[in-house]
């Protein structure tokens, strides 16, 4: 049974224009030509891509801005201030402005998201219940996925480890650390593991947020991922160090990446916000060369992150967006722009260990159209979506804008 057909529709690695049938949630078939008793969009040869796969959210501590102000210039600061907030947040709190993000990255094309939520003390398991809840309340939409995680620390701040247990024990997806904030991060990077191993879960780590190559947390992650033979289940956040490395350091850690299968997200609008601030002139840019480890073999995303919060005071959860900044920086030109998109759709979903994804015959239907012919125009213009679909249903749909040129003497 079709369901619907695309029409004229431009896909990524084909010429020309080509019909989509879509019945059950599923892609059908990919024709030149479909006639069936369907409902009909013509998409008039717009670009049609799988969901964008946003692989780092901050859900619950996003959209803060309004209560901490504005003058955060560093890492540790903008931990403190969140840090400061977090005895005030309720479940309610939390599942608003976590609502409000949510919605904005539906709109944006995001089919698929993992959010990093913070688990200690003192937020305890407020946020994780009110992310919980979101997770069901928008799956219509967008496939939601937990990451619990202690950002300021374990064996410093007692308490936390018996809460993340508590959090998996009650349906966390996967969990998290962050070693750069605790007292002991070798020994922190363990436990991490000991977690995933017991839950028999994914791991995603915060790791190596700084440019200082002297030093690095990636190579016990390295050992510990071989060691317990994780490949293809551990990623690493941020990693600005690998900005600092020279090509021939930079080369050998890649060779490591792809032989334990650990994957990287690059974060470019935190990354560029918080790294650097020391230097007064020939500031670094900061920002982990995803799309040459992505070349190499790594499994690598570009990902949101924080949005308008002390980390970083922009954003509206656009993934394309994210990719053209990510080019900016990093010199990506049109010669890369298919790596670089790829950074926000195919390799975020081996990332994320997706099912049925993408565009091809069989694969689930959580489609985004865009106002763009191909790709190049798509990340180039930042191309806005013009609709999307989860499991074949319409999830939103955005109007061109018209322009209204005055009249003229000749037409009035």
């Amino acid at each position: 049974m079709i369901d619907l057909i695309f029409r004229k529709a431009c896909l990524r690695g084909r010429k020309g224009v080509w019909d989509m049938a879509i019945g059950g949630g599923r892609i059908k078939a990919i024709e030149r030509e479909i006639t069936a008793d369907a409902p009909v969009d013509d998409v008039e040869g717009c670009i049609v891509l799988p969901g964008f796969c946003d692989t780092h959210v901050h859900l619950d501590k996003a959209c803060l801005l309004d209560r901490c102000g504005h003058d955060h210039a560093t890492l540790g600061e903008a931990i403190a201030a969140v840090s400061a907030l977090k005895h005030g947040m309720s479940v309610e709190d939390v599942y608003d402005r976590g609502a409000r993000c949510l919605e904005r990255a539906i709109v944006q094309g995001t089919s698929y998201m993992r959010t990093h939520v913070e688990i200690d003390p003192k937020i305890g398991l407020r946020s994780y219940e009110a992310i919980r809840q979101l997770k069901r309340d928008y799956a219509w939409a967008i496939d939601l996925s937990i990451c619990v995680f202690p950002q300021e620390g374990l064996f410093n701040n007692l308490g936390t480890e018996a809460l993340l247990v508590e959090a998996l024990e009650n349906g966390a997806d996967l969990v998290g650390g962050c070693p750069y904030t605790d007292t002991e991060p070798e020994a922190h990077i363990g436990r991490v593991f000991d977690l995933a191993e017991r839950f028999e879960v994914d791991i995603d780590f915060h790791l190596d947020f700084d440019l200082d190559p002297s030093w690095t947390h990636l190579d016990t992650v390295l050992h510990e991922t071989e060691k317990r033979r994780l490949g293809g289940r551990v990623a690493v956040g941020h990693a600005t160090k690998l900005s600092a490395l020279t090509p021939e350091a930079l080369a050998a850690v890649t060779t490591r990446l792809v032989s334990a299968g650990v994957a990287v997200t690059s974060l470019p609008a935190t990354d560029l916000f918080l790294t650097g601030r020391d230097r007064t002139q020939d500031v670094p840019r900061g920002v982990a060369p995803v799309h040459r480890l992505a070349s190499a073999g790594v499994c690598c995303s570009i990902a949101t992150n924080n949005v308008l919060n002390p980390f970083t005071p922009f954003g509206d959860f656009s993934l394309l967006r994210m990719a053209n900044l990510y080019a900016n920086v990093c010199h990506a030109g049109p010669l890369d722009f298919d790596t670089v998109l790829d950074l926000v759709t195919e390799s975020p979903a081996r990332l994320l260990r997706l099912e049925g994804y993408g565009v091809e015959v069989g694969a689930f239907a959580d489609l985004v159209v865009l106002d763009a012919p191909d790709e190049v125009e798509a990340l180039g213009a930042i191309a806005p979506p013009l609709f999307a679909l989860k499991r074949g249903r319409k999830t939103f749909a955005r109007q061109r804008p018209v322009l209204l040129p005055p009249q003229t003497a000749s037409n009035a």
